[in-house]
C-alpha cells in the first residue's frame, strides 16, 4: 500500500484529514517559504499562483524524503486589495491584523497539491472571500488576550473554525478552504487515484 504523506505541521490540517478518515503521517517541509515567494512577487504573480507554488515547493521537498508515497503539499495565502500579507510577527502585529481587515474583505488563496517522486499528480487552488464585520479595537484586544498566540498561526491572525467565527460577516466560498485545505477536491483526487475507498 503506497503511503500516504501530509507535508504539513498545522493541526487543522492534520485533524482535517483525520477527521475525513484519511490514514496518514505528517511530515512538515523544510523550506524557507520567503525566499520561494519572492521571485513570484517581483514578477508579479497573481496570490492563487503564489499559493500554488509553495504547496508544491512543500510536497516536492517532503517526496525526497520520502520515495514512492504520495505527498499531499498545502499552502494558504492571503490577500488584501491585491497585496500578500504573511503570518504575523507578533501579538501586536496580529492586533493591527485584524483591525486592517476590520470592515473590509480579503481573498484567502489554498493551495494543495499531490506529488509522488518529483512528479506533480493533481494540484487545485480554491479561492475564497472572507468579509471581515466592522471590530471595536476594544473588542479586538479582548478578542487577542482569549486567543493567545494561536493567533501567529494563521495568516489572517484568526481561525474561522474557533473564536475567530466572531470576527467574520460572510464567507464566499468552501469551508474547509478558508481552514487551509481545500478538502472535499483533494478526497476526489485520491479516489480517482485509488488511495482511498470509492
Amino acid at each position: 500500500m503506497t503511503e500516504i504523506v501530509l507535508a504539513s505541521k498545522s493541526r487543522f490540517r492534520v485533524q482535517l484529514l483525520e477527521n475525513a478518515g484519511l490514514e496518514f503521517t505528517a511530515e512538515p517541509a523544510r523550506i524557507d517559504e520567503r525566499s520561494v515567494e519572492e521571485p513570484l512577487n517581483e514578477a508579479g504573480t497573481v496570490p492563487a499562483d503564489i499559493a500554488e507554488v509553495l504547496a508544491i515547493a512543500k510536497a516536492d521537498n517532503v517526496s525526497t524524503r520520502k520515495p514512492g508515497a504520495l505527498v499531499i503539499g498545502c499552502d494558504q495565502v492571503l490577500a488584501l486589495d491585491g497585496q500578500v500579507l504573511h503570518k504575523p510577527a507578533d501579538m501586536e502585529d496580529a492586533r493591527r491584523r485584524l483591525l486592517q481587515l476590520s470592515g473590509r474583505t480579503h481573498q484567502l488563496n489554498s493551495a494543495v497539491c499531490v506529488v509522488r517522486d518529483d512528479e506533480v499528480l493533481w494540484s487545485h487552488v480554491e479561492i475564497c472571500r472572507v468579509h471581515f464585520r466592522e471590530l471595536d479595537p476594544g473588542f479586538v484586544g479582548r478578542h487577542m488576550a482569549q486567543v493567545g498566540e494561536a493567533a501567529l498561526s494563521s495568516v489572517g491572525a484568526y481561525h474561522i473554525e474557533g473564536r475567530g467565527a466572531q470576527l467574520v460577516e460572510k464567507i464566499e466560498g468552501d469551508f474547509f478552504s478558508v481552514m487551509g485545505l481545500p478538502l472535499l477536491p483533494l478526497l476526489a483526487c485520491l479516489r480517482r487515484l485509488e488511495m482511498i475507498d470509492q
